[in-house]
């Protein structure tokens, strides 16, 4: 991280200050530290809300409880750069050339923070909204979680803090900045199985219970089962099948046990309970069958939810769409996000820059869409408090 000033107005060059920032999670790596004293000149009243070792950040402009108040979500914490032999520039280097800028977390989401940062600092400057502005800012995005935005909106809930609406600055266009704006998520399940059997020689299995038989077919009826046909705003639910494992070295031996793990991502048909209370009832009907008993655990990432097409979804569209010349599809497509956690709180709208070279080498984002994308923001912003 640099220590010299940076133009909290200019989106490209706080994108730089940020990615020098090495902030891979859990590390801060001084990205909020940088946020906050730009936050903090440019009248925003600022809070660190950390919750064990992890690193997030609060700060709003206008007064508490306000009748309008506009939220900007996202995080800065970045996946580790993997073989940094592989990388043609520095990760941390921020290099901007052939009209990008180069390092890990340009496109996830550094730049996004910047713009709506870089935007808000603009307007609250040059033409204060009668309304309140609330930046959160998290640590733990691309780890758990369970101690970043939800940390946040905990803190913010014994506060009596809250946001009117929220947009969340995550990369969501897949070829051009404007194609593309999210207005729900699918839920995400992993579910992992054991099959505890009867070890036993392969040339007797009559003397033995074969656990991968019984998993097998368990799997089987579960991966061919259609969940749904999609619904109004999602595609259909998917299961993938992610590993299955013995551990059994020998071709003779018949094992004791054998383990699976699958993921569900699912629409707004299903709830996790359910899709567990449908996977419960085929183990049932597999132990009754074949007396392999099984042992369950599940890890739910997030329930599906959506911000139904209205008022905020339209102001964001139509600002998009003045900026771009593209009026954004509203989709449900791609992994969880931190939207999962803001959607309890208020409606909640992700948009933000092509996100193609996202958590790969040489991961970059065109210098021209982080100034565009603070134009949307700033946009947004005024025709909310217009």
């Amino acid at each position: 991280m640099t220590d010299a000033p940076v133009d909290p107005v200019d989106p490209v060059e706080l994108t730089a200050a940020l990615v020098r920032c090495p902030s891979v999670t859990p590390a801060e790596g001084g990205a909020l530290t940088l946020l906050e004293g730009v936050l903090a000149a440019a009248g925003f009243e600022c809070r660190r809300t950390d919750r064990n070792g992890i690193a997030n950040l609060f700060a709003r402009w206008g007064r508490r409880g306000a009748n309008r108040t506009f939220g900007f979500n996202g995080h800065t914490d970045v996946v580790p750069v993997g073989d940094r032999a592989a990388w043609t520039r520095d990760p941390f280097g921020a290099e901007i050339s052939d009209g990008r800028l180069w390092g890990r977390g340009a496109a996830d989401m550094k730049s996004g923070v910047a713009a709506f940062v870089a935007a808000a600092v603009d307007l609250v400057r040059t033409a204060p909204p009668d309304g309140a502005i609330v930046i959160t800012v998290t640590g733990d995005e691309e780890a758990a979680g369970t101690d970043g935005t939800a940390a946040i909106l905990d803190w913010m809930a014994a506060e009596g803090e809250q946001m009117s609406v929220c947009l969340v600055g995550e990369p969501t266009c897949p070829e051009t900045l404007g194609d593309m704006m999210k207005i729900g998520r699918r839920g995400s399940m992993t579910v992992r199985l054991t099959a505890l059997g009867v070890q036993g020689h392969a040339a007797y299995p009559h003397r033995a219970r074969n656990p991968l038989h019984g998993l097998v077919r368990l799997l089987d009826r579960l991966a061919g089962h259609r969940l749904d046909e999609g619904t109004a705003h999602f595609d259909p639910s998917t299961l993938a099948i992610t590993t299955v494992d013995t551990g059994n070295p020998a071709g003779n031996v018949i094992p004791g046990e054998a383990r699976a793990t699958f993921n569900i991502r699912f629409n707004d048909a299903h709830s996790s309970a359910s899709l567990l209370a449908w996977i419960d009832g085929e183990i049932a009907a597999e132990t009754a069958r074949s007396g392999i008993r099984f042992e369950r655990t599940a890890e739910v990432a997030g329930e599906s939810f959506l911000t139904p097409p209205g008022p905020f979804t339209d102001l964001v569209a139509a600002a998009v769409e003045a900026e771009t010349g593209r009026r954004p599809v509203p989709s449900t497509s791609g992994g969880t996000s931190d939207a999962r956690f803001l959607r309890h709180h208020c409606p909640v709208v992700e948009f933000g820059l092509v996100g193609r070279t996202m958590h790969q080498v040489d991961e970059h984002v065109a210098v021209a869409d982080i100034r565009a994308l603070k134009a949307v923001y700033g946009r947004i912003l005024r025709d909310y408090f217009a």
